[in-house]
């Protein structure tokens, strides 16, 4: 059998997860992937790739057909990846073919990794094909047992008065209690669909059975205007190339709110809430400062609300 070889940054990504308990998962790795090579029948068929967290490695079955074997520590964000994908069925998604709770390992339906939504050059079209791809993710109602953007948002929200007092700067507490004025507004109707979370082009892989499919979601139950946050960031330098920031975002935010067919104060309000999540993460680490990119996407769609 081919040697599994763990890559040394996804080893060091753990590292500085987990410390020495990253390191020793990530030393097992090799073994674990081993055990579902045995018991779902695979061999392996490329050489690995990794995400931040994840190890995925090319794979075929007993039947020949192609496979994705992902192998990650169970978390809260991935926890609730397979139910999420079960409840998709590969509409607009990576189709879940075999699954483990117990330790987080996911079998997949091979796609082209090598071929990102990243590689299409005109941003307005890779905008399209994402936009259409999450009004088909988050047509579909959240099953049971999924993270709640309700419990999410209130739990930012309790966060939020030790936040502020931790950033130094007047201009970052002004807007890190905007986004929170948002969130209240919102947090008695937090949403029922089944969002993806983390829809960016690198998410959206070349596939066979569609031109296109969206991989690695982290569900929650939950508005769509909470998943547009990351389509709005992607790729900045093409909304900085405009010359025009805040009509480079808006021209993002409207054709996804459009296609969609969400209502774009509400989607307005629920991305300051999503920026919310993402200035209290750097705060929880250590940098007291807000996003000046993120601002400018608060600034821009502040107009919708």
């Amino acid at each position: 059998m081919r040697e599994i070889v763990v890559p040394a940054a996804l080893t060091a990504n753990h590292i500085q997860q987990q410390g020495e308990a990253g390191r020793a998962w990530s030393a097992g790795l090799p073994a674990l992937a081993e055990r579902y090579l045995e018991e779902w029948g695979l061999r392996l068929d490329g050489e690995p790739a990794h995400g931040f967290v994840s190890l995925v490695l090319p794979v075929v079955r007993e039947d020949g057909t192609g496979a994705a074997l992902k192998l990650q520590p169970v978390t809260d964000e991935n926890a609730t990846e397979a139910p999420g994908l079960r409840a998709w069925a590969g509409d607009g998604s990576v189709l879940l073919l075999e699954e483990d709770p117990s330790t987080g390992t996911l079998l997949l339906e091979r796609l082209e990794a090598g071929r990102s939504l990243s590689a299409v050059a005109d941003d307005a079209k890779a905008l399209s094909i994402l936009a259409d791809l999450l009004a088909r993710l988050v047509a579909v109602p959240a099953p049971a047992g999924m993270r709640r953007l309700g419990d999410i948002a209130q739990e930012m929200l309790d966060d939020v008065p030790a936040a502020v007092a931790q950033l130094p700067d007047g201009r970052y507490r002004y807007w890190l209690e905007v986004f929170a004025g948002a969130v209240r507004e919102l947090v008695g109707e937090p949403g029922d669909r089944l969002l993806h979370w983390d829809l960016h082009y690198d998410n959206v892989l070349a596939a066979g059975r569609e031109p296109w499919l969206a991989i690695d979601p982290k569900p929650l139950a939950g508005d769509p205007g909470f998943d547009l946050w990351p389509a709005l960031h992607n790729r900045w330098e093409d909304v900085t190339a405009t010359g025009d920031v805040r009509r480079g975002v808006l021209r993002r935010f409207d054709l996804m709110v459009e296609r969609l067919g969400l209502d774009p104060a509400r989607a307005a309000g629920w991305t300051l809430g999503r920026l919310l999540q993402n200035g209290l993460w750097n705060l929880k680490d250590g940098e007291p400062f807000l996003d000046e990119e993120q601002l400018a996407i608060a600034e821009a769609i502040r107009h919708r609300q």
